[in-house]
C-alpha cells in the first residue's frame, strides 16, 4: 500500500516537474520586453539610458540608443550595454515597422554603446576607422572587467563585434528616402567618436561627444573636444541625442559641457604652471562645476588626470 501512495505521488511530482520546466523554457524563449523608446521626430526613436554607471541592477543599460526609418531600411545608433539590451531594442523596433535593420552604427568604443552588437545578426556594422583597432586594444579587457561587475548571466551572448564599414572623413547612409550623414572626428571624447546626422528631421545622434546632465568623461583629448564643439555646433540640427541625458534643442545643448572642459583645461593649465604635481591638480580642477553635473565624483579626478598628462606637454 505504501509503495503504491509513493509511487502515485513520485509520478505527480514528476508531472508537476516536466510542467513547470516547460513553463519556464516558454518563459525563457519569450520574445523580450521591447525598450521604451520615444518618437522625438517623424521616423527617428530614442532609449534614454539611465544616467548612472555600469551596474548588475541596471545591466549596464545607461546609453542612449536610437533608431531610424526610412522607406526601405532601419540603421540602429549604438546598441547598448549587453546583448539582452540589444533585443529589447530589437523588439521596440519591431514594435514600429517591419522593415529590416539594414545598419548598426557604432558612435565609438565604449561598452555601454557596442556590447549589444552581436544581437543584430546580418546589419552592415558601421564605425569610426579607427573603431575596428580601439576594439581589438580594449575588447577583451572590456568584458572581462563587466563580467566581474555585471555579472556572467548579463554578458553572457556579448562578443566584441568590429564595424566593417569604416568611415574615415564622411559618408552617407541610404535608407530609402532618407539619408544620413555621418561623419568620423579627431579625437575628443575617445579616438573613434562619430556622428551621425539625420538630414529629414535635422537630428543629430552626437553619442558622446555630448553630455547632458551626465558629467562629461574624457578617453581622448581635451584640446580636440573643444575644438570640435565649435566644429559640431555648425551642424544645421535642431534637436541633439547625447550620449547621455535627455534629447535637447541644439546648438545651445552643448553650452554646459564646453563650459565644463574649458573650466577643466584652465584649472589644469594653472596647476601645470604653478608646478603643482597630477595628484593635485586632480583634487582641485573643475571643483567649481560640482553642483551642475551627476556623478560629478565618478569621473571628475579621472577627467582632470587626462587633461594633465595631455596639456604638461603643450
Amino acid at each position: 500500500m505504501w509503495n503504491i501512495f509513493f509511487s502515485k505521488r513520485a509520478a505527480l511530482i514528476a508531472i508537476w516537474a516536466i510542467v513547470q520546466c516547460g513553463s519556464l523554457n516558454s518563459a525563457a524563449g519569450a520574445d523580450p520586453k521591447p525598450l521604451s523608446v520615444q518618437q522625438i521626430a517623424a521616423g527617428v526613436y530614442v532609449y534614454q539610458g539611465a544616467v548612472a554607471l555600469m551596474t548588475r541592477e541596471n545591466e549596464g543599460a545607461i546609453a542612449n540608443l536610437g533608431f531610424v526609418v526610412g522607406d526601405d531600411a532601419v540603421a540602429v545608433i549604438d546598441t547598448g550595454g549587453s546583448v539582452r539590451e540589444a533585443r529589447r531594442l530589437i523588439a521596440a523596433i519591431k514594435a514600429v515597422t517591419d522593415k529590416p535593420v539594414r545598419y548598426v552604427i557604432n558612435t565609438h568604443v565604449h561598452p555601454d554603446h557596442v556590447f549589444g552588437n552581436a544581437a543584430f545578426e546580418g546589419a552592415v556594422v558601421v564605425g569610426h576607422k579607427n573603431l575596428p583597432r580601439a576594439l581589438a586594444a580594449r575588447g577583451q579587457f572590456y568584458l572581462d572587467t563587466f563580467r566581474r561587475s555585471l555579472g556572467e548571466d548579463a554578458l553572457s551572448d556579448v562578443r566584441i563585434v568590429a564595424p566593417t564599414l569604416l568611415v574615415d572623413t564622411d559618408t552617407s547612409l541610404d535608407l530609402g528616402g532618407r539619408t544620413l550623414r555621418l561623419k568620423a572626428w579627431r579625437a575628443a571624447h575617445t579616438d573613434s567618436d562619430l556622428t551621425v546626422f539625420d538630414e529629414s528631421s535635422r537630428t543629430l545622434f552626437a553619442g558622446d561627444l555630448v553630455f547632458i546632465t551626465h558629467l562629461p568623461v574624457l578617453d581622448g583629448s581635451i584640446r580636440g573636444w573643444l575644438a570640435v564643439l565649435d566644429e559640431l555646433a555648425r551642424i544645421p540640427a535642431q534637436r541633439v541625442v547625447p550620449g547621455h541625458g535627455p534629447v535637447a534643442a541644439w546648438p545651445a545643448a552643448i553650452e554646459d559641457e564646453r563650459r565644463y572642459l574649458q573650466r577643466l583645461a584652465g584649472d589644469v593649465r594653472t596647476s601645470i604652471k604653478r608646478g603643482e604635481p597630477i595628484a593635485a591638480a586632480a583634487r582641485q580642477a573643475g571643483e567649481s562645476e560640482r553642483g551642475a553635473w551627476d556623478l560629478f565624483d565618478e569621473s571628475n579626478a579621472r577627467n582632470a588626470t587626462a587633461a594633465y598628462s595631455e596639456l604638461e606637454w603643450e
